[in-house]
């Protein structure tokens, strides 16, 4: 479910938090599906559960997850998280866009770029 990269300079809770934030967002886990127990993902990843919840308790406090005392986090059924989250993306392609426009890169250029990525997803 989760794998984590120990070479990427990023704490490991934060990429704890991406991954089930990616997981989250395309519908792998569903809203009020319940997250593994923070010792069993502990022991699965072989870190400590501290690092579990605090990752956990950033997921909380974005709205992608919600406690439930006494049985564990559960994924929120509320979007609007998801819909930040989009809105982050969608912010940081139009700096991206605007970079690329510096560079001399064309729209043709662009989307011939984004439909072969988009064709390497299918595969």
């Amino acid at each position: 479910m989760i794998i984590l990269d120990y070479q990427d300079r990023r704490p490991i809770y934060e990429q704890i938090v991406e991954k089930f934030q990616a997981l989250i967002l395309s519908g792998a886990l569903p809203p009020d599906s319940q997250l593994p127990s923070v010792r069993r993902l502990a022991m699965e990843l072989s870190i400590n559960p501290n690092t579990i919840q605090r990752a956990y308790a950033q997921l909380e406090k974005e709205g992608f997850v919600y406690p439930v005392k006494g049985r564990g986090n559960f994924v929120s059924p509320n979007l609007e998280a998801a819909a930040r989250k989009r809105e982050m993306f969608f912010q940081e392609l139009k700096e991206l866009l605007g970079k690329g426009r510096t560079f001399g890169v064309t729209k043709e250029e662009l989307l011939e770029y984004m439909e072969g990525y988009y064709k390497e997803e299918a595969i």
